[in-house]
């Protein structure tokens, strides 16, 4: 496992990296497949391109696994073309771990850790710490809507010096992800591998991301698909209405027709899709480029 040290040393290189996210002490449910251990993939903009926004990329897979091409690899080269450096997090999962359900408060505790990671090392990398955000698919959409809401500022005394820096991203891009752990709202598949089976009232209620929407959320993007038949819209529409609700700045793109898990909507499989699929990371370039993300 590397020190924490040589993980930040490992994040300046040039060429895409992948290093373990946490040392020795990993907190929460631990898989003892070694296959499966959290990590970040650094995969820097050309430093001709760089515009010092960093974006941690949560790849969905109902909590059981990761899509990590059409989710993570492809949304690094889309980033890398704008600008923008990306780090794909591997964060744990259900079945491909061997962690049996529930998985909290692992997933959580590594987006956090991504971010605060991402944050430590933003000089070295010409980052602007203060454009940090996070994107996530589906489950992993999920993941980042928690980090989005679930965040503090750092403890100043921690032994860890990661554990001084703030995990709060500076703004979330979610596509159609599962938000909400209401049996009657969520994707039964992620409920179950992230909180069990029969969980406490009070856990569904906490990872329940519209619910803990507040004025310190970041500004977020959504795009959902009213066809998605696995993920319901309710999930973005939910969350975009609690944004707007608390003054944060929001922007939902909804597409009529379109399956669920489209990606970038480029693939031969989104022919099934109305053209509009193919439209929203149009839609979201825009979006990032009038809050400055993307350089002049």
């Amino acid at each position: 496992m590397l020190s924490t040290t040589l993980f930040l040393a490992v994040l300046v290189s040039a060429e895409p990296t992948t290093a373990p996210l946490w040392g020795d002490k990993i907190p929460g449910p631990v898989s003892k497949d070694a296959k499966n251990v959290p990590t970040l993939t650094t995969q820097l903009a050309p430093a001709d391109k760089a515009n010092g926004t960093a974006v941690v990329v949560c790849p969905g897979g109902g909590y059981s696994g990761r899509a990590t091409d059409h989710e993570g690899k492809q949304i690094a080269a889309w980033l890398n073309e704008r600008g923008v450096h990306a780090f794909i997090l591997k964060y744990r999962t259900a079945n491909e771990s061997q962690i049996i359900p529930p998985l909290h408060p692992g997933p959580m505790l590594d987006v956090q850790r991504a971010v605060r990671t991402v944050r430590a090392k933003a000089k070295d990398l010409g980052i602007d710490p203060k454009k940090i955000g996070v994107w996530g698919f589906s489950a992993g959409g999920h993941l980042a809507s928690t980090a989005a809401t679930h965040f503090d500022a750092g403890k100043a005394d921690a032994e860890d010096p990661l554990d001084r820096v703030s995990c709060r991203p500076d703004f979330a891009i979610l596509a159609y992800p599962v938000v909400s752990m209401d049996p009657t709202v969520t994707h039964g598949g992620s409920r179950n591998n992230l909180l069990g089976s029969k969980p406490d009232d009070k856990l569904v209620e906490f990872y329940s991301n519209e619910k803990q929407v507040t004025k310190d959320t970041p500004p977020t993007f959504l795009f959902h698909t009213k066809e998605d038949t696995a993920v319901k819209i309710k999930n973005s529409e939910q969350f975009y209405e609690a944004l707007k609700k608390n003054n944060v700045p929001a922007e939902l793109f909804v597409v009529e027709k379109g399956r669920h898990g489209v990606g970038l909507g480029n693939d031969a499989t989104s022919k099934k899709n109305s053209p509009e699929v193919a439209e929203w990371p149009g839609k979201l370039e825009t979006w990032l480029k009038g809050r400055g993300l993307l350089g002049k």
